[in-house]
């Protein structure tokens, strides 16, 4: 059985798409489509840069977006059993199980970035990666070091890989005592903010409005769900754990366990870089992993 994975943000490169566009019409049609929802041309933005455009939270995610949804659209794949999505990659898997139209999601997407954006100037904080020790030690780190500001896991990546994310003073707190703990380790990101921490909620509730008035459908194939990392289908559910999504811990190595467990043996990451192969090969070593991000990886 294959499953399909989208990537989230930090995949991204200047250039995204822009051989996709060249040579094949299909994929430029949703390029196009993009720039005319979404106002802007998102697509230059892809191709050119600047970087530091590139990489702001509300350009980054609906880029990402884009360039994931245009590839499945050119492959088609009709033996995909499962999909699941790191965070914002959560919504591509969500357009490709055909719960969201693309111009739906593709708007929902911008306005998280904004939101998330945001929510980091309004609330500044921060997050660390922590190599080397496991989940119910980071999980414990994170509650000595609320003592000194918030901070909890924000992504369960991959076997001693974590993310942990929130105040300044709640992730560097937390750091010296994964140190302490044995971390292999520890170092801070360059991030426009928290994520997947209580300091998103600003985000979160403002989300919130726009995810009521999206029309929203039963899947037609399990979605496997950051929060829970269980497979989902039903409209309703779908809503709340994009909801809760934005303040939740993503808990991919568990989704990954979990689509194995179901049956998946090859994992398919489509869009931009190879982040999340490298991710499932630390998680399911036995499984087959390949990847399609460029015209060149297009094979019909």
């Amino acid at each position: 059985m294959k499953a399909y994975i989208f990537p989230g943000q930090g995949s991204q490169y200047i250039g995204m798409g822009k051989d996709l566009c060249e040579q094949f019409p299909e994929a430029k049609k949703y390029f196009d489509e993009a720039d005319a929802v979404l106002g802007f041309p998102l697509s230059t933005i892809c191709f050119e840069g600047p970087e530091e455009e590139l990489k702001q939270t509300k350009n980054t995610q609906p880029a990402i977006f884009l360039h994931s949804v245009a590839l499945w659209n050119l492959l088609k794949p009709a033996d995909a059993a499962m999909v699941a999505g790191h965070s914002l990659g959560e919504y591509s898997a969500l357009v490709v199980a055909e719960a969201i139209a693309f111009s739906d999601a593709l708007q929902l997407v911008r306005l998280r970035g904004e939101l998330m954006q945001k929510a980091g100037e309004e609330n500044p904080g921060t997050m660390a990666a922590v190599v080397g020790l496991d989940s119910p030690t980071v999980t414990e780190v994170c509650r000595k070091a609320g003592e000194a500001g918030i901070v909890q896991p924000a992504n369960f990546n991959s076997p001693g890989q974590i993310v942990i994310s929130g105040s300044v003073s709640g992730v560097r707190k937390a750091m010296e005592l994964a140190k302490a703990a044995g971390a292999k380790l520890v170092k801070e990101l360059v991030v426009s903010g928290a994520f997947h921490s209580p300091l998103m909620q600003s985000a979160k509730e403002k989300l919130q409005d726009a995810l009521q008035a999206t029309h929203i459908h039963n899947a037609k194939i399990p979605v496997y769900a950051n929060v829970t990392a269980a497979p989902v289908t039903d409209a309703e559910e779908i809503k709340n754990l994009l909801f809760n999504q934005v303040t939740s811990p993503v808990r991919w190595e568990e989704s990954i366990l979990s689509m194995s467990a179901a049956g998946a043996e090859s994992f398919v990451e489509i869009g931009p870089g190879k982040v999340l192969q490298g991710l499932v090969k630390r998680i399911a070593p036995s499984t087959e992993v390949s990847g399609i991000d460029k015209a060149s990886d297009v094979k019909f």
